[in-house]
């Protein structure tokens, strides 16, 4: 006779006990799925299988430490071994969980894997085991090991060891299950935190109560949480206090630093003249306080909105953009390196402070996030791209232009490589984004409009939704000039405007046709089932307002005005 039995085969289950094991199963079944202490409920299982099998003792094992160890979770018995570990591939428990198999050791004292230690250190006498693998579709999760059949032979049969394995199969789902909830909850609170984290970030941030000042920030954090950050406050005397930063690194460490290296500049910021001193002295708290290895690149400044003067320093940051003439920027170079490194190479007066003046032009900070980002192409945007953004929107309002920057670089696909943040000043920034272009009144000019028009209205602030809506009341109302005005495709053109005002959006279309009949155009019904006519329906429904003008240069033609109301979110 073999000293081992494998893996049992269904049929040998005596009908009699069926009913009973059923029920077992099933009232195991219902304690693992109803309860939230896997713990105590793989001790309440293990009790159960110990007695419903009339064994002397049962543990249940599970791997640890990247499935190197097994640790006993639970145990009923004479002797409690709870907590005791041992190599995965070790003894008959090891050797289950390594073959994934369950088997019948029916004396230990035969079998080379049967580790005495045990028995030496707790006193008991093991004779025989019934082990049987804890495994769902593949994944060994560890083992429940039973020993000392109850009985005259103290043998445990095929008919124990194909229960046995019912059971583990069970508790292992009952226990991987656990471990996915547990996993959930941990990751779901985990997101709370970030998502406060995230909110106390943008408290952190702040906002132009007033439209007229001449400073704007935007802050796209790449994760949850942004080691990016700008500020800026108005002083006792006028002035302007700002200033832009870049953490190394990303989470939550990054956050952290992030807030106190901002908070540091915002509390000693409204006492001091001098920009280079101040980020000195936040350099010497930074690195005595900070976590080895973490570091902020920063840019602080003053502005004087009388004279129009910013003072500034530099600490390790990408380089700001002057942007004097229509073309040209001046790139200001940081020469010292970023906050929190160390303090023997910061100059004892504080960082070099650079003076320049907005009546020049303005005053760009941005950090690597906007030159390194990847846009709809696959390309990256590097300094010279925003530089040419910067130029070809030089006419637009701040707000605009810092917004056409972001929208560039978060429109390619796949999540951000790095947050984005950039801060402008501007003395003389525009109070209107004005869009102005005429187009061949033809139907295969329509998309190259919408295509222009588009971003041009997600740069100017507008929620995507209402892009979408806008677009569309352009597109019908241009078809309509095509189809009706002009009565098909004309090689006389079409003027669009469009001006982005602080509470509303005025679009203007003007044609050339003949004039029409204002009194004519109305919407079709829309029960009226038939291809075309919901143009002018479209149109009123997106719009707030829509009317006809009188042409001013001339009495050719007609001047069509719609009107949408902006809502700020």
């Amino acid at each position: 006779m073999t000293n081992r039995a494998t893996t049992a085969q269904p049929e040998i289950l005596e009908k009699s006990d069926i009913s009973e094991q059923l029920s077992l199963l099933s009232e195991l079944g219902r304690e693992f799925a109803a309860s939230l202490d896997i713990n105590t409920t793989l001790e309440r299982a293990i009790e159960r299988i110990t007695d419903h099998l009339e064994a002397e003792g049962g543990a249940l094992f599970l791997l640890q430490n990247e499935n190197t160890q097994l640790r006993c979770e639970a145990c009923v018995g004479e002797t409690d071994i709870t907590g005791i570990e041992i190599a995965s591939d070790q003894g008959i428990v090891g050797r289950c969980v390594e073959q994934n198999t369950g088997e019948i050791v029916k004396d230990v004292s035969h079998d080379t894997d049967f580790n005495q230690s045990v028995d030496e250190q707790t006193g008991h006498t093991t004779k025989s085991i019934l082990v049987a693998p804890l495994t769902v579709n593949d994944e060994k999760i560890g083992a429940i090991e039973l020993i000392n059949k109850k009985g005259k032979n103290g043998l445990f049969d095929d008919t124990d060891l194909h229960l046995l394995e019912v059971l583990s199969n069970s508790a292992a789902l009952a226990i991987l299950n656990a471990r996915m909830a547990a996993d959930l909850v941990e990751q779901e609170k985990l997101q709370r935190e970030l998502e406060l984290a995230a909110e106390i970030q943008r408290n952190l941030l702040p906002t132009a109560s007033d439209p007229s000042w001449p400073i704007l920030g935007i802050n796209i954090p790449a994760r949850t949480v942004s080691g990016d950050f700008f500020d800026f406050f108005e002083l006792n005397d006028g002035r302007i206090a700002f200033c832009l930063g870049d953490v190394s690194g990303k989470g939550m460490n990054a956050a952290l630093l992030m807030a106190k290296t901002a908070s540091l500049y915002r509390c000693l910021g409204k006492t001091s003249d001098h920009p280079g001193k101040l980020m000195a002295h936040i350099n010497e708290e930074i690195c005595e306080t900070s976590t080895r290895g973490m570091f902020v690149t920063l840019v602080g400044g003053i502005y004087d909105p009388k004279s129009k003067l910013v003072r500034l320093a530099n600490a390790g940051h990408e380089p700001p953009l002057h942007h004097i003439g229509e073309n040209e920027f001046i790139a200001i170079e940081a020469e010292a390196p970023p906050v929190g490194i160390t303090t023997l190479a910061v100059p004892e007066d504080g960082y070099v402070e650079v003076e320049l003046s907005l009546k020049d032009g303005p005053l760009y900070i941005f950090t690597d996030g906007a030159t390194e980002g990847v846009m709809a192409d696959g390309s990256r945007f590097e300094i010279s791209g925003i530089e040419t953004l910067l130029s070809e929107n030089r006419g637009q309002p701040l707000s605009f232009r810092l917004q056409s920057v972001v929208n560039t670089v978060n429109r390619g696909e796949g999540p951000l490589h790095d947050d984005i943040t950039i801060l402008g000043l501007d003395a003389a920034s525009p109070s209107e984004a004005v869009l102005s272009f005429d187009f061949g009144a033809h139907a295969s000019k329509l998309k190259q409009t919408r295509a222009r028009v588009s971003p041009w209205l997600q740069n100017a602030g507008l929620p995507e939704a209402v892009v979408k809506d806008v677009v569309l009341a352009i597109d019908e109302a241009c078809q309509n000039i095509i189809r009706h005005a002009y009565g098909g495709n004309s090689d006389q053109n079409i003027e669009l405007k469009i001006i982005r005002q602080a509470d509303e959006l005025l679009i203007y279309l003007r044609d050339f046709a003949t004039r029409i009949d204002v009194s004519t155009i109305k919407p079709r019904a829309l029960e009226d089932i038939k291809p075309g006519g919901l143009g002018t329906h479209f149109i009123n429904e997106i719009m707030d307002e829509v009317d006809y003008l009188e042409p001013k240069d001339d009495n050719e033609g007609n001047l069509m005005r719609m009107v949408k109301s902006i809502i700020a979110e």
